[in-house]
């Protein structure tokens, strides 16, 4: 069954990843090790978790079990490192591209990562262009928009908020063939932005919350688990705890 014809019939535990980048030597926060990144792959798989792109884990879960691993900001390191992890164990996983960089490919740089810029690691940086990006699609990865230039969008007006959300989907729609989902850069979301979200034609839209919504959780702010840099398989076992979860869900935090 094609997992955005029609859902499934039970109620699905489903465990939506946020990841960045992957590097052997990078010290960023956002960015796992390799081999940290297999064993966090390797025990979900274990674990019986089906994998899915973000909008068939939020829209219609495949499985009972269902893991959706989403990389944020479309680095390189995601296609090079990641992808091959993932293909070992059959998981899909979803790509959100920052389209003012992916038309050309260029080094990523913004607010909290600029200070890499220039330096012994700058090469981590390198986004995907469009060319990278269809390739993951090609092999069953779903490719989401990140807006156009990363900015916190509660800090911006109507129209350019409007603007970021809506020229990007159609860029990313234009280059890969449909773009439905979206993920809020800093993970900066406010009701006003959902709304706009909504407006701009995305069906579901990654959060990364700070407190853990309440249920039931809407598709355009479904919370992620962040994983991050020195993080194992014990922190990883609590954020993919559906009892931890259930209970951060009752309790909004």
């Amino acid at each position: 069954m094609d997992a955005l014809s029609g859902k499934h019939p039970s109620v699905p535990d489903v465990l939506v990843l946020c990841y960045h980048a992957i590097s052997p030597a990078w010290s960023a926060a956002l960015s796992a090790r390799p081999e940290a990144f297999r064993t966090q792959v390797r025990a979900l798989a274990r674990r019986g978790y089906a994998g899915a792109t973000f909008a068939q884990a939020v829209l219609y879960p495949p499985a009972r079990r269902t893991v959706a691993f989403t990389f944020d900001d479309a680095f390189a390191s995601v296609a090079e490192l990641a992808a091959p992890i993932l293909a070992e164990h059959g998981f899909p996983a979803t790509v959100f591209a920052v389209t003012d960089f992916a038309a050309q490919g260029r080094s990523l740089e913004w607010d909290g990562i600029e200070h890499w810029v220039g330096g012994p690691h700058d090469r981590e940086l390198l986004s995907l262009d469009w060319e990278g990006l269809r390739a993951l699609a090609g092999r069953g990865w779903e490719i989401g928009s990140h807006t156009c230039s990363h900015p916190r969008l509660t800090r911006l007006g109507d129209e350019r908020l409007a603007s970021e959300l809506s020229t990007s989907r159609v860029t990313c729609e234009q280059a890969i063939g449909t773009c439905i989902s979206l993920a809020y850069p800093y993970g900066d979301v406010d009701a006003r932005v959902v709304a706009a979200a909504r407006a701009a034609g995305y069906r579901a839209a990654a959060a990364l919350p700070k407190r853990w919504p309440a249920a039931p959780l809407d598709p355009l702010e479904y919370p992620r688990a962040g994983i991050w840099q020195g993080e194992g398989l014990l922190r990883l076992a609590v954020k993919s705890s559906p009892m931890a979860r259930r209970a951060r869900s009752a309790l909004g935090r």
